[in-house]
């Protein structure tokens, strides 16, 4: 039995990982529907994260070029322009199940993501939390940049003996430069659950504006109506009192489980853009989908368009993964000629990119009809565009 050669193994590694980091990303040209672009690839994986996360590189101290802290996966990154790059805030999660922070950066956001050196280093509260994740950031006109995320701890209540029970709420952080970042106190809110909080990026009368989740437990909404409203007067202590649903949960509906913000919203003329995610049961468990709507310029609380069905749902390999059947977003980036891109993980797996243009994804949301609630009713919007066709046709 011949044993492998270190210096050999490392060498081939480290050429299978800049081959990996380096590979080009192309259209999907098999998959289109006029609004979005998907790419061939995903843009990160557990893959792509630096060989010094995972391995020993020292041959002496690890003979056999073994993997010691393995990485799971890479997902649900937080997304903002940096100079002329993009950078993505990422979900790492190691072989622990713990997921920590990491910064990757993309000059075409297409291609070539690579990650910092280190990962972040996000401090704790003086109650810590067992696991964080799911970023959204957020650079507020106050001059901060803000990453708003999940923090995750055991639920004190639970019976002896039961692990699994937890309490999620939203946890604070700012920076200036994505390395250093002081943590501010979680977010408090009447919910008992706080997950897919999102940082306003302007202020609304004054005050800090967030969007909120209001959840019974930590897997099911319960009594929580879907995506909400609410003002805190002091980011560092945050506080909001009143929440207002503004985008309900619905039955038979793509949100009809659960949903909750996405993307931080994107400013245009015509009001804000959101994309959020919406969740069902079915006979395979969850099923995670994308959609958009719309909110007022001068007020962000009041919804103005809301088309129906999703925006993007799992497809090919996207459906398979640690957790099966899911789209999760929590970052997009505008550039200055008004492309969008929409960064999206896949079954809590892999990071792809969607492509599209702001002036497509206005036309989307402004003349998509809204879900009509009833199949009959669906069938009249069917049936309507049906007949504008043939008129045309015949004209």
């Amino acid at each position: 039995m011949h044993e492998p050669v270190p210096l050999a193994t490392l060498a081939r590694l480290k050429a299978e990982h800049e081959a990996l980091i380096t590979r080009p990303n192309r259209v999907d040209l098999a998959w289109t529907n006029g609004l979005l672009d998907r790419y061939e690839q995903p843009v990160l994986t557990a893959a792509h994260t630096p060989l010094a996360w995972r391995y020993d590189l020292n041959p002496k101290t690890n003979p056999f070029m073994m993997e010691q802290l393995g990485i799971n996966g890479v997902f649900n990154a937080g997304a903002m322009l940096w100079g002329d790059k993009i950078v993505l805030v990422c979900r790492v999660e190691g072989y622990d199940r713990k997921s920590f922070f990491a910064v990757a950066e993309s000059e075409t956001g297409i291609d070539g993501f690579k990650f910092w050196d280190r990962p972040l280093v996000m401090p704790e509260t003086d109650n810590p939390d067992i696991n964080v994740y799911d970023m959204r950031l957020t650079e507020h006109e106050d001059g901060w940049i803000y990453g708003v995320f999940c923090t995750e701890r055991k639920d004190p209540a639970a019976p002896p003996g039961d692990m699994s029970s937890a309490v999620a709420q939203a946890g604070i952080a700012r920076t200036h430069d994505l390395v250093a970042w002081e943590r501010l106190d979680d977010l408090i809110t009447a919910s008992p659950q706080q997950r897919n909080v999102v940082l306003h990026p302007e202020f609304v009368q004054g005050k800090y504006a967030f969007y909120t989740r209001p959840q019974d437990d930590f897997i099911q909404a319960g009594s929580g109506g879907g995506i909400a409203f609410g003002l805190a007067d002091d980011v560092a202590h945050a506080v909001i009192t009143s929440e207002i649903v503004i985008d309900p949960r619905g039955y038979h509906t793509i949100k009809e489980l659960k949903n909750g913000a996405g993307a931080t919203p994107i400013k245009t003329s015509e009001g804000w853009l959101h994309i959020a995610h919406g969740v069902r049961a079915c006979a395979a468990g969850l099923r995670y989908v994308l959609y958009a709507f719309l909110c007022d310029l001068q007020d962000p609380s009041k919804v103005t368009y809301r088309p129906g069905g999703y925006l993007m749902a799992p497809v090919g390999e996207e459906r398979v993964g640690d957790v099966s059947n899911v789209l999760f977003c929590n970052g997009a980036v505008v550039r200055d000629d008004g492309t969008l891109l929409i960064y999206y993980a896949s079954s809590d797996t892999r990071m792809h990119v969607a492509t599209t243009t702001l002036n497509k994804m206005l036309d989307y949301v402004k003349n998509t009809p809204p879900d009509a609630g009833r199949s009959a009713a669906s069938v009249e919007q069917r049936l309507s565009l049906i007949e504008h066709n043939e008129a045309l046709q015949q004209g």
